[in-house]
């Protein structure tokens, strides 16, 4: 879309917003990079301020711009996309899209199941399991907070592992541990003042909460996990077929 068609049935502000999201698309406009004012998009199309900032607002709700105070108004960073039909480690899902994984290990240790731990893997309370919590990483830039529990059984090996540089599915794999399904869940969120200071947020931010099963090959739950990945960066799509 060249300009604004100012004949068009279409509202000028929705107009405006694809022409913004167009040259996103097109790369005219990159990741980081300050758009135009509201007076430059007035001047340059003819509209009213108030057309201007309602579809700079929708694209910025949208998560494609953010504002910084006294700054302006720049382009986000794409979210990674991930099918939800698809099981796979976040480890092995970053080097799928050529980025590189890490992890920051905050707590690695054994303790007893509380009772929600306990009913997520079929067990009893108190039994002994792992906890794992990490920031992962890609390229060096906070995408989630995580807390793996883990059966001790098929799990007390990792405690002497360094996971910040190895993934944990890999490690569980060399004692024949393999995922063969999960059942995974996905809640709007926001992110609290713990989690803002290792995800490189503000507190409030909004965040995708993910809850996960994992079942190994026997159909066993080995792993309870609760992630709150950033909403900025993150997003998970599904192909729907009818019945």
């Amino acid at each position: 879309m060249a300009g604004i068609d100012t004949e068009s049935p279409v509202p000028k502000y929705y107009q405006l917003k694809e022409i913004i999201r167009d040259m996103i698309e097109k790369e005219e406009l990159r990741a980081g990079q300050a758009i135009p004012s509201e007076r430059e998009f007035c001047e340059r199309y003819g509209i009213s301020r108030m057309t201007a900032r309602q579809a700079i607002m929708e694209l910025v709700n949208e998560g494609l711009l953010y504002r910084e105070q006294g700054r302006g108004t720049f382009v986000a960073e794409k979210k990674l996309q991930q099918e939800a039909a698809r099981l796979t480690s976040f480890t092995q899902d970053m080097r799928d899209r050529g980025m590189r994984p890490s992890s920051r290990v905050l707590e690695l240790e054994m303790e007893p199941a509380g009772p929600v731990v306990a009913r997520m893997l079929g067990v009893d309370r108190g039994i002994r399991i792992v906890r794992l919590r990490r920031v992962r990483d890609a390229d060096g830039e906070p995408m989630a907070l995580e807390t793996s529990h883990l059966l001790y059984e098929v799990a007390k090996d990792v405690l002497d592992v360094d996971l910040s540089k190895r993934s944990l599915y890999e490690e569980l794999g060399k004692v024949g541990v393999r995922m063969s399904r999960a059942e995974q869940s996905y809640e709007a969120g926001l992110v609290n003042e713990a989690e803002a200071e290792h995800l490189g947020v503000p507190a409030g931010s909004p965040a995708l909460l993910i809850e996960r099963i994992t079942f190994d090959q026997n159909d066993r739950p080995f792993e309870y996990v609760k992630s709150t990945y950033r909403a900025d960066r993150y997003r998970v799509t599904t192909v729907l077929y009818p019945q």
